[in-house]
């Protein structure tokens, strides 16, 4: 799975112009299954994320993890995030699981997220989203497992 994630003071999601999912402070996770992924790959993944120390402490330092600062986490599917630019200027997304297969994994995801004891927001899978966010510092991680 590829997560591109944004440290964020506050996120949402439109889906036709209603906002669908919203949080403040945590982490907007945008999220996309790759073919030969799996409910482990969900899972490790959610586990990473959840660990990562990209708060800040008393200090000042990157040193506390989402669940350390209590954050919530604005969960968007995006199969771009799949994108292959290596031949030509068109992308290719062939690489991306399947829609179904997709689908689960990114429900599996969500409630991998959720398990941990993260507050979650969601999109909605293959709908046309608008995505609007403050990110934080800003912070902004590529992660794939």
């Amino acid at each position: 799975m590829r997560a591109l994630i944004q440290r964020v003071t506050k996120a949402d999601v439109r889906v036709e112009g209603k906002i669908i999912g919203a949080i403040d402070k945590g982490l907007l996770i945008l999220i996309c299954a790759m073919d030969g992924d799996d409910a482990a790959t969900s899972k490790t993944l959610a586990a990473k994320i959840s660990k990562l120390r990209i708060f800040a402490d008393e200090a000042g330092k990157m040193n506390k993890s989402l669940v350390d600062i209590d954050g919530e986490a604005l969960i968007v599917s995006q199969f771009t995030l799949a994108a292959d630019t290596s031949r030509g200027n068109r992308p290719g997304f062939s690489a991306a699981a399947k829609p179904d297969v997709g689908n689960a994994l990114y429900q599996q995801f969500i409630s991998d997220m959720s398990d941990l004891g993260i507050t979650t927001e969601t999109g909605s899978f293959g709908a046309d989203m608008a995505v609007s966010l403050i990110n934080d510092g800003p912070v902004t991680i590529w992660l794939e497992v």
